[in-house]
Parts: structure tokens; sequence; C-alpha cells
């Protein structure tokens, strides 16, 4: 990605330590507490007055959440301590989104894939309940929400945190932000088709736009290379979302003809940088089919053919060249380099500069 959020803290949260109590507290204690009852929920009150409200409501929502509490616990009263040792290390493990991002050998992640052969009914259990709670009809309850407030409002709080306004995954598209009435979907960075446990970890979690979420990386799973022709799958690092401090991509596009008018993206060449953070390039670039999408835009007639015939305006309109036009580019890529798509715009217009474009049409004009 183009560059790192900043991780905003919300009332929002209370809902993954909710997952937490329930899974260790609960889940992993079913073997040797007996038959299912509230009295399990004792030390964490907010989380036993949800279970009450729930067990006495007759709302889709609630019925789904405690049903599927309960049935789980009994299939988890069913597991030896072995069974649930591991499940608690593959709980772990993927709520660690910083280290499988990292693709830190330490972290056994689990998917679906790898509990349901062992565990298959606790398998489609698990799917279901962890699915399911990222539901409109179980986080709009009004059980829950005098909790854990509303995503809406998350929303607005991360936006007013995260102000550049772009889609940090491609960097070219507009992010509905606090001035407007809509907002964009959260992506489940992980999928939660394919992951269990995290569907609610909002480090999981990743404002991004429509593009990106449902053109482009839909459920591919990044912590994985996609499946090669023996079909295997090997892990690999992914930009984590949050990081900080973040990093810088580094563009170099290189121009295979000087004839703008009839450019396409073949005659495209693009470099990405810095060489260090190749692995995490090539996954952001395979996820969300960047050089693509950015070859496209350098060839568009109101992107980089438009971008040209600027340059060519403020050389030819207002006795500027187009070397001053890029240095003044280049200052403001330096300060801005999303709006108006700067970082793609300088690497275009510094290939067409390489190539000799503006020199052949200022010796011709």
């Amino acid at each position: 990605m183009l560059f790192s959020y900043q991780y905003v803290p919300h009332q929002m949260e209370k809902m993954q330590n909710f997952i937490n109590f329930i899974f260790y507290q609960v889940w992993c204690r079913a073997p040797k507490c007996g038959v299912f009852n509230l009295a399990l929920f004792d030390a964490n009150p907010n989380l036993k007055e949800v279970m009450t409200a729930f067990f006495y409501s007759d709302t889709k929502g609630g019925d789904f959440f405690y049903g599927s509490v309960e049935r789980i616990y009994n299939l988890f009263a069913r597991l030896a301590r072995p069974e649930i040792a591991q499940f608690k290390r593959w709980y772990q493990a993927n709520n660690d989104i910083k280290g499988i991002c990292a693709n830190n050998p330490a972290l056994h992640i689990a998917r679906y894939a790898d509990v349901l052969p062992a565990h298959p009914e606790l398998g489609k259990e698990l799917a279901a309940f962890f699915k399911g709670l990222y539901s409109s009809e179980l986080l709009g309850l009004k059980a829950l929400k005098e909790k854990i407030c509303n995503i809406d409002d998350h929303y607005n709080n991360f936006m007013r945190a995260n102000t550049v306004g772009k889609c940090p995954f491609c960097g070219i598209t507009d992010m509905q932000g606090i001035y407007h009435t809509k907002r964009e979907a959260y992506d489940h960075y992980l999928p939660k088709a394919l992951y269990p446990f995290n569907s609610i970890n909002f480090h999981n979690l990743v404002p991004a736009c429509h593009h990106c979420n449902s053109s482009y990386k839909t459920s591919k799973d990044p912590a994985f290379t996609p499946k090669d022709p023996t079909g295997g799958m090997l892990r690999r690092k992914v930009f984590y979302p949050y990081a900080n401090p973040g990093h810088k991509i580094e563009i170099e596009i290189r121009l295979k003809k000087s004839d703008i008018d009839h450019l396409e993206p073949d005659d495209l060449d693009i470099g990405f940088g810095p060489e260090k953070l190749n692995e995490e390039i090539e996954t952001w670039k395979d996820i969300y089919g960047i050089e693509k999408r950015y070859k496209a835009k350098c060839c568009g007639e109101s992107d980089g053919k438009y971008w040209v015939a600027q340059v060519l305006d403020e050389w030819h309109e207002d006795g500027r060249t187009p070397a001053d036009y890029l240095a003044t580019l280049i200052r403001q890529t330096d300060k801005y380099p999303f709006a108006d798509s700067n970082f793609l715009k300088t690497a275009f217009l510094e290939g067409c500069s390489r190539i000799g474009l503006f020199n052949v049409i200022a010796e011709e004009a």
C-alpha cells in the first residue's frame, strides 16, 4: 500500500474484548465447566448483560449470537486438552495481524481449511459465528450498541485522524470522509471468509475504496501466494495497514515510445521500490492489480495524456519551460503526494521527459 493508516482506538474495540472473553474464559474452559449457563459470564458484567438481553430477546441477531456461543461451547466441551491448546495457538496467531503481515514464522495461523478436516462440525459453527459477527442485524442491536457504540461513529473518528482523503491501497480513488453522508466499507484484510477469530478485530478492519475492496482484492488472501500449478501455496509478507512508522513507495515509469496520442499500457514499464520492501510490494501489486491500474491511468485521456497537455500549456501559454513545470510539480508532490495523483503524475511526466518528449515538441514548435 502507498501509505499506512493511523490506528484509532474506539469503544467498538470492546466487541473484540467480548470475543476474547468468550473464547478463553468460556469456550476453552468448557470441558470442565459443565452445562452452558449465564453464570459463565459473571466475570465480565457488561458481556453478561448483553448475553442476558439476547437470551430473553426475540431478535434474529440476538438469537444468532447467543445460540452460536452456546453451540460452540458444547462442541468445545468434547475437545481434549491438546486440542484446546491448538485452538488457543490459532486464536492468538490469527489476531496478531501485524505479525502475520510480517510473516512471523513463530505464528501458526489457521484458515477454515486448516480447522475443518479435524473438526468439521466445530469448524462450520465457528465459520457461521465469525462471519456473522460483522452484521448490522447484530451490531445494530440496542443491547450491544449501548456497550460498544456503532461502526459509523468509529468511521467518523477514524477519518478525522486519517485526513489524506485517498485510498491508501491505490492512491487514485477518493475516500468518503467526514463531510460525506456515506462511508466506505471496511475491508477484512485477512478475509473473514477464509480466517476464523478476527472478523471484528479492528486491526484487521481497514477502510478501503470500493474498487480496491470489491473489484480487486475481494476474498484474495494477502498472507499466501496464489496457488501455483502444483497446487502449493507459500506464506508471504504484506504491508501492515497500521504500521508506525510507515513507508514510502518509490515509482519510476519508463516509456517505450513518445507518441502520447497513441500510448497504450504495453508501452509503459513501471518500477517500484525501495528494494527492501520488494516482497510487500509484490503482494500489494498482486492483490490490488496496481501495475495494470497505474498503466491504465497514465494512458487515459483525462489523466496521463491530460498531464502532458498541462506541461505543454504551461510552456506555451505562460512562457514557462517543461522543466519549470516539473520542478514545481515535484515540490507539490513532496508536500501533497496523493493530491491529484501527484505521486503517479510526477513519475509519468518524468518518464516523458527522459524519453525527450518535451524537447521534441519544443523543437517542432
